[in-house]
């Protein structure tokens, strides 16, 4: 995972575990199908979602428009690339913005996903209202995405 830059801003850390009654293995391909799976459960916060190459795992590059709030909008363009652990790590190049996607069994029919973003947040006022409900916002859009994917899966 790449570390934020250095300046002003302090890291912001949103981290949320997601149980889901699906088996690891397929909840992890279904994660990483971003022409397929992925594409059909992501939340309404994100919109003018495309796949600029690959389209699974490792070297996919996509990209969407990422609405946190009614003021706050991200155009991410993500590269996909895979930790040795399995892991997929999402990368925006356009901002210091990674997160890392882990899928673990939960038995035999069931996993645990977690998913841990990380960013370069503004620091003073902003900052802290920042660091304080970012979080919580992309917890919910985290947790939508892997429902979703459950629903479909099922």
């Amino acid at each position: 995972m790449s570390t934020p830059p250095s300046g002003s801003g302090r890291v912001v850390t949103a981290r949320s575990e997601h149980p889901a009654a699906v088996p690891a293995d397929r909840l992890r391909a279904a994660l990483a199908d971003y022409t397929g799976a992925r594409r059909e459960a992501m939340p309404a916060a994100y919109s003018q979602y495309r796949v600029e190459s690959g389209g699974t795992g490792e070297g996919t590059r996509v990209g969407w428009r990422f609405q946190a709030t009614k003021k706050r909008v991200r155009e991410q363009l993500v590269e996909v690339s895979e930790a040795p652990d399995g892991a997929l790590v999402e990368s925006d190049t356009r901002s210091s913005m990674v997160t890392r996607w882990t899928v673990a069994p939960a038995g035999a029919s069931a996993s645990t996903v977690v998913a841990h973003t990380t960013w370069k947040g503004a620091g003073g006022v902003g900052g802290f209202f920042e660091r304080t409900f970012a979080p919580r916002g992309l917890q919910r859009t985290t947790a939508e995405l892997v429902a979703n994917l459950e629903r479909a899966l099922r």
